[in-house]
């Protein structure tokens, strides 16, 4: 009797083994241990990573694969072919989808967004500062579709968004119009205006009229802004674990990460006069706030 049942219990997790296939350009020690990471996380499903170039075209393969994309290239590759399994974009920001993709959806992509979502920024800005009224945004012609998103999930909060276009970053009229006219930076993630080139101006022009940058990544905060939310790589493994647990037909078309955290530079906040941020509560603060209807 005792192996009748043993039997059955491994059929029946055979027969709900899911096969799971990361794919991506590089196979490398990030990408190895993301995909051990999942395997642990779901030791009942067929977890394995296979290098782009290894792979046929989409509409070849099984199509009961769960597929997931680590990286640009991938979705090319799979944007070539309408047939195929479902597949999840894992860390896409807005605007490489925009860029990739135009304002179209095909219906067998879930694009997972790296970007934080902009109401979430906007919320935190609430909490950190909460007598910030004007809201400063830099955008380029890549980032001007963001903008009308930003200002929806401003009005509700009572925050007025102040945009200035930034075309050209070697032309500093733009930012220093924006300073005066703004309580706060928030930053939008688009690498054309914030990366490494543009920081240190960005950082120094903010700071020397006592006014904090927000965002646009928690690789910016390190860099000296103030503070941002982000998903690292444990949120993400728990999205995947919720999403790979539903069948692909009810996957979400876009999608934020639900867990997450916020990181905070302490040295900033004491130049601003900044409180010491605990960052484990505001982010329990603010995951509050969106678990409210």
């Amino acid at each position: 009797m005792l192996c009748l049942v043993v039997s059955g219990w491994l059929s029946s997790l055979a027969v709900h083994a899911a096969d799971i296939l990361l794919t991506g350009i590089e196979d490398n020690p990030g990408v190895q241990s993301f995909t051990q990471a999942l395997r642990e996380l779901r030791p009942g499903d067929n977890v394995r990573f296979q290098p782009l170039a290894d792979l046929p075209a989409p509409g070849k393969l099984p199509g009961n694969i769960r597929l997931i994309l680590l990286d640009l290239p991938s979705l090319d590759w799979r944007l070539q072919d309408s047939h195929g399994p479902a597949t999840l974009v894992l860390r896409i920001s807005r605007l490489q989808a925009r860029q990739h993709l135009g304002d179209a959806l095909p219906a067998h992509l879930s694009l997972l967004w790296s970007d934080p979502p902009l109401g979430r920024q906007l919320r935190l800005i609430q909490i950190l500062l909460p007598q910030v009224k004007r809201v400063g945004v830099l955008f380029d012609n890549h980032s001007e579709f963001l903008l009308k998103e930003l200002r929806q999930a401003a009005l509700p909060l009572g925050l007025e968004v102040v945009t200035e276009r930034w075309d050209n970053t070697l032309d500093n009229r733009p930012l220093q119009n924006l300073l005066k006219n703004s309580d706060v930076l928030l930053g939008l993630d688009d690498p054309d205006l914030y990366n490494p080139k543009t920081a240190k101006n960005l950082l120094l022009s903010s700071y020397a009229r006592q006014m904090a940058l927000i965002g646009p990544n928690a690789g910016f905060v390190k860099a000296g802004s103030l503070a941002s939310t982000y998903s690292d790589q444990s949120d993400w493994l728990a999205m995947l674990g919720d999403l790979l647990d539903q069948p692909p037909a009810s996957w979400p078309r876009t999608h934020y990460a639900r867990r997450f955290k916020v990181s905070s530079n302490a040295q900033v906040a004491r130049s601003l006069g900044i409180e010491q941020i605990n960052e484990a509560a505001v982010a329990a603060l603010l995951a509050e706030g969106e678990r409210r209807p």
